[in-house]
């Protein structure tokens, strides 16, 4: 069964699990589809179907080959849990490579200036693609992890807050910014990124994941609204 939200990659097989639970900080995953994501400003939505370039990027070879090489493994961390795990796709450099120029493709021409990578995957996608559109990278890391002064945004999880940090002057008022993560599940924390970003007066342009989980309700949706009404972003493109 392909995803709701689909716009590049078709449904990824996944093992039988119990029923799921929220995604939490410490990186377990739902049960849901891996899908490459794009987000963009003003509410616009590709659905599977619509439009010339969602048919060709779901009929590209690539994409298939990127949602084959990642595996989901049930029961992990817990029970009920079914995590989506990259690291095998990083071990087929053909895939890897394939994540990397589909978001190259789609950015190259955008006078994107910073790439800003959301820990801890964010850190391996982002820079490569960084590197290939001549844009700087820039970390944006959990709290205590940056050794310079740093802005931070909180935000709300199922239970309590959490923090995301940036280091102060990596971001640029002038600078056209790209988020970037592995996975999209409730949108909070991209939506706390996207805030950081606009709050020294830069642009966020687009937020890119290569996994998103539609079978969650988004927790977040206030703040996504928020977001979206502000022109930030779009987490379900």
């Amino acid at each position: 069964m392909l995803p709701s939200r689909f716009l590049l990659t078709p449904h990824c097989p996944t093992a039988p699990a119990p029923t799921p639970t929220p995604t939490h900080p410490g990186g377990a995953r739902s049960p849901g589809s891996v899908a490459l994501r794009f987000g963009s400003p003003g509410g616009v939505r590709l659905r599977r179907g619509r439009g010339s370039a969602a048919v060709a990027m779901a009929s590209d070879g690539r994409v298939e080959r990127i949602a084959s090489s990642i595996r989901a493994i049930p029961n992990f961390p817990k029970p009920g849990i079914l995590f989506q795990d990259i690291t095998t796709l990083l071990l087929d450099p053909q895939a890897f490579r394939d994540t990397t120029d589909l978001f190259v493709e789609r950015y190259k021409d955008k006078d994107i200036t910073v790439v800003a990578g959301v820990e801890a995957r964010g850190f391996i996608f982002g820079p490569p693609i960084a590197l290939a559109i001549g844009a700087k990278f820039v970390p944006i890391r959990k709290p205590k992890k940056l050794p310079g002064e740093v802005i931070s945004e909180e935000y709300s999880l199922e239970y309590g807050t959490d923090k995301i940090e940036m280091h102060v002057g990596a971001v640029q008022p002038n600078d056209r910014v790209l988020i970037v993560d592995d996975l999209i599940a409730t949108g909070g924390t991209l939506c706390a990124a996207a805030k950081l970003i606009e709050r020294v007066g830069a642009k966020v342009v687009e937020c890119a994941c290569v996994i998103e989980l539609p079978e969650l309700k988004l927790t977040h949706a206030t703040m996504r609204i928020s977001c979206m009404n502000k022109g930030q972003m779009n987490l379900t493109l």
